[in-house]
């Protein structure tokens, strides 16, 4: 592996698994920019990256904007003069049952995990292309699985993929690439920011803690699946237990799923 002397754009990489690529990179010997709405913990990221020896840059963004995707994709390669890397990593979970799903809270799930992540992929591909740069887009195994009170997240996330694997057909013989990176359960903040995007401390995690990867052990597995241009990556034990039985046994996955919620109605 090698990313030295590269310059790389992560979106939401303020925390979790964002900040995590930001600091691997720049161990690895990238300049990295990291984008976000908050400002705050985008600065900090910044003079984390810049402590490893590397050129930090924080921006402000809002992914479903793309006029601010798009300078910022501009603003990231001047900054650089470059851009061999960007990572779509924003993104954040709407819960509840389906039926309690209102179209405005469908939308923000659609308008930040898959239009936010294709706008960030149109317009650093801008930049991408010259360098023959990697572009990651990070999934997750719920695009392979139904979850129940999760219908929005995984919908947005089938989407994703779906978008992805057109993306790497369309990149075919242009020597820059496409992965699509699918992660189980990682630590990070996503089940503490709301519709708004207001991260909540004091709310429970309830994602199993037993199954939870630290997120600089994830943020390495990520780089080498980039590194090596793999179209898709499953990891995690779980993640990949999950998306094999969600592609080849997807029935059982239903079944099993509401025998189990038949039992709690009881």
């Amino acid at each position: 592996m090698g990313y030295e002397g590269q310059a790389a754009w992560i979106t939401g990489g303020g925390t979790g698994i964002g900040r995590a690529l930001a600091l691997e990179l720049a161990r690895q010997g990238a300049d990295v920019a990291v984008s976000g709405r908050r400002l705050d913990k985008l600065e900090a990221v910044a003079r984390e990256v810049e402590a490893l020896g590397r050129r930090g840059l924080a921006l402000a963004c809002d992914v479903r904007s793309e006029a601010e995707v798009e300078a910022t994709a501009d603003r990231v390669a001047a900054a650089f003069g470059r851009m061999d890397v960007a990572i779509a990593n924003a993104g954040y979970a709407v819960g509840g049952p389906v039926e309690a799903l209102s179209a405005e809270r469908l939308r923000n799930q659609l308008d930040v995990n898959v239009v936010g992540a294709v706008m960030t992929a149109k317009h650093a591909l801008t930049h991408l292309r010259p360098a023959k740069g990697r572009l990651g887009l990070v999934g997750s195994v719920a695009a392979f699985t139904p979850l129940a009170k999760n219908g929005a997240y995984c919908a947005s996330k089938a989407a994703l993929r779906a978008i992805g694997q057109s993306l790497a057909i369309e990149l075919a013989g242009t020597g820059a690439s496409v992965t699509i990176l699918h992660p189980g359960f990682i630590e990070s903040e996503i089940n503490q920011v709301d519709d708004d995007g207001v991260h909540h401390p004091d709310r429970e995690d309830k994602r199993p803690k037993q199954l939870m990867w630290p997120a600089d052990r994830a943020a390495r597995v990520m780089l080498k699946a980039l590194y090596a241009r793999k179209t898709e990556h499953v990891f995690t034990g779980h993640g990949k237990l999950g998306a094999a039985l969600g592609q080849h046994l997807p029935g059982l996955m239903v079944f099993a799923q509401s025998q189990q919620r038949k039992r709690k109605r009881r």
